[in-house]
Order: structure tokens, then C-alpha cells, then sequence
């Protein structure tokens, strides 16, 4: 009887260490998968800052191209704009043309009459009355940014000269005005027609 019992006692010990050491296994398995789960977090914090980063540097990219074609868009609309108002200014300065080529004639035909008086015929009254005709005309035409083309003694000028003959003088300087011309603002409207000297003058003199 004593001997059952003491091999109950000792199966019973055996099962107790038994179960101790279950315990202690599953007591020792925890701390394992915490640390496991401590390293996985990390890693995927590492990899997030990662993706924010190249996230960050494509809006940078982004935000840059945005500016630069925003730039460019700026840049041309204040281009459009400067161009259509110099557009709109010269179209304002050139508006009565047309007009203005017309009444030229009628002045340069005022102009000639008043140099062909006879000297007996200059202070009559009707005289004045032309010259008062010419000078209003003029004055109305200058208003209007009308403006005479100098040459008689200045250099030949293509941009604002037209020769219509050669004749003796100092070569490449205008001896003659047949017609004068006009600039509407900074515009030639009607070159000036002109004799050009051709340097004759300066041989003989030389001679």
C-alpha cells in the first residue's frame, strides 16, 4: 500500500514539472513575438518616412514645373498685352492716312502758288488770305502728328529721301527740294523728292 502511494507521489511530482515546464515555455514564447513585433514596426516606419520622402520630392518637382509653366503663361500674356497695345497705338496714329495723303497735295499746290507770286503781287490781300489757308492747313496737319522731312543740305537719306536727279554740288548732299515729305509720328508717309549733288563743285574747286 505505502508503495502505491509513493509511485502516485512521484507520477504526480513528474506531471508538475511537467506543466512547469509548459509554462515556462509558453511564458519564454511571448517575449519573442514581442520582439518581433517590435523590429516589424520599426522597419515599416523606416519605409514610410522613405515613401514621404520620394513623395515629397515628386510635389517639389511638380510644384516647380506648375511655376515655370505659370511663368511662362505670365510671360506671355504681358507680351500679348505690350503688343496688342503698340498695335493699338499705331493704329491710332495711323488712323487718318489715308486722309492725310490726300490734303498733302492741296498744301504742296498752296506752297507753290504762294512761291510763284510775282514780288508786285505779294502784299495784296488775297495773297494773305493764301498763306492764312496754308498756314491753318499746316497747323491742323501737325496736330495730327504731321511732320516735315529736313533736306535741303543734309546728307542723302534712302530711309527718307528720294533722288530724282544728280546735280552739281558737294557730293551726296541734297542741293534741291522738289516736293517735301512728311513723317506721320516717327513714320515716313511721303519721302522727300531731291537733286543730289554729285561732287562737281568739289573737283572744279580743287582744280
Amino acid at each position: 500500500m505505502r508503495l502505491l502511494r509513493l509511485r502516485l507521489a512521484m507520477t504526480y511530482q513528474t506531471e508538475g514539472e511537467g506543466d512547469k515546464g509548459d509554462e515556462l515555455d509558453t511564458m519564454k514564447q511571448p517575449e519573442s513575438e514581442d520582439l518581433n513585433s517590435r523590429v516589424e514596426p520599426e522597419v515599416t516606419e523606416v519605409e514610410g518616412i522613405d515613401t514621404l520622402k520620394q513623395a515629397l520630392t515628386e510635389a517639389k518637382a511638380k510644384a516647380e514645373e506648375n511655376l515655370a509653366g505659370w511663368q511662362r503663361a505670365q510671360a506671355d500674356f504681358i507680351n500679348y498685352k505690350r503688343r496688342t497695345e503698340q498695335e493699338k497705338e499705331e493704329t491710332s496714329k495711323l488712323a487718318n492716312y489715308t486722309l492725310i495723303l490726300s490734303i498733302l497735295p492741296a498744301l504742296d499746290n498752296l506752297e507753290r502758288a504762294l512761291t510763284s507770286i510775282p514780288p508786285r503781287l505779294v502784299k495784296l490781300s488775297w495773297v494773305d488770305g493764301i498763306r492764312l489757308i496754308q498756314r491753318k492747313l499746316q497747323t491742323s496737319l501737325e496736330a495730327q502728328g504731321i511732320s516735315q522731312i529736313k533736306a535741303l543740305g543734309e546728307p542723302f537719306d534712302p530711309s527718307f529721301h528720294e533722288a530724282m536727279k544728280q546735280g552739281k554740288g558737294k557730293e551726296g548732299i541734297v542741293i534741291e527740294e522738289l516736293q517735301k515729305g512728311y513723317k506721320l509720328h516717327d513714320r515716313v508717309i511721303r519721302p522727300s523728292n531731291v537733286v543730289v549733288g554729285n561732287g562737281e563743285e568739289e573737283e572744279k574747286k580743287e582744280d
